[in-house]
C-alpha cells in the first residue's frame, strides 16, 4: 500500500520537476511499466485534447514516482490486468447509476474507505476535481476520468513486492 506521506511527497517531488525531468521519469515508466503509459497516451484517440491530457500524464508521473518511493517492486501491469480493472470499474460504475443519491453517496464513501490504495485514490479524485473533470461533460472526460481511476485500480490490483535490503 502507497502510504499518505509517499503520495505527498511523489506530488511534490514532480511538480518540482523541469519538462526534461518528467520526460526522463516517463521514459523509466515506458521502461518498467509500459501499459501504465501506453493507457495514458491512448487517450488522444478516444477525444481527449493535449490540453487535458496533462491532467492524466500528471496523475501517471505523479502514481509512478509514488510506486517508486513505497519502496515496494512493483509487477509490470499487463493489458490484461488493466482490462480486468476497467470491467470493474464500469461494472461499480454502472451499479452506483442505480442506486438513490444517498445510497450512492454511501457506497462510493465506503469504497473510498476501504479501498486498497486509499490515498492514490483520493489524490486520483482530488487532481481530477481541481480541473474539473469529476462532472463528465463529454465522451473525452470520461474516458480520462476512466484512465485515471484505472491506475488507480491496477496499482491496487498489482501485488507488490519489498524489494531486497529494504524492511
Amino acid at each position: 500500500m502507497i502510504t499518505q506521506a509517499v503520495m505527498v511527497q511523489a506530488d511534490i517531488d514532480v511538480k518540482r520537476m523541469s519538462q526534461t525531468q518528467k520526460v526522463a521519469l516517463a521514459d523509466e515508466i515506458f521502461l518498467r511499466q509500459p501499459n501504465m503509459l501506453a493507457s495514458i497516451l491512448a487517450l488522444p484517440r478516444m477525444g481527449v485534447g493535449m490540453v487535458q491530457l496533462e491532467v492524466p500524464l500528471h496523475i501517471l508521473l505523479v502514481t509512478f514516482q509514488a510506486m517508486k518511493l513505497s519502496g515496494l517492486a512493483w509487477p509490470i501491469v499487463s493489458e490484461d490486468v488493466q482490462e480486468t480493472c476497467m470491467q470493474r470499474l464500469t461494472a461499480r460504475a454502472r451499479f452506483n447509476e442505480g442506486l438513490p443519491g444517498e445510497l450512492a453517496d454511501q457506497v462510493v464513501q465506503q469504497f473510498c474507505d476501504e479501498h486498497p490504495e486509499r490515498y492514490l485514490l483520493a489524490f486520483v479524485y482530488g487532481y481530477l476535481g481541481e480541473h474539473d473533470l469529476l462532472g463528465v461533460c463529454t465522451d473525452a472526460e470520461k474516458y480520462l476520468m476512466l484512465a485515471a481511476l484505472n491506475l488507480v485500480e491496477c496499482v491496487a490490483f498489482a501485488a507488490p513486492m519489498p524489494l531486497s535490503g529494504k524492511t
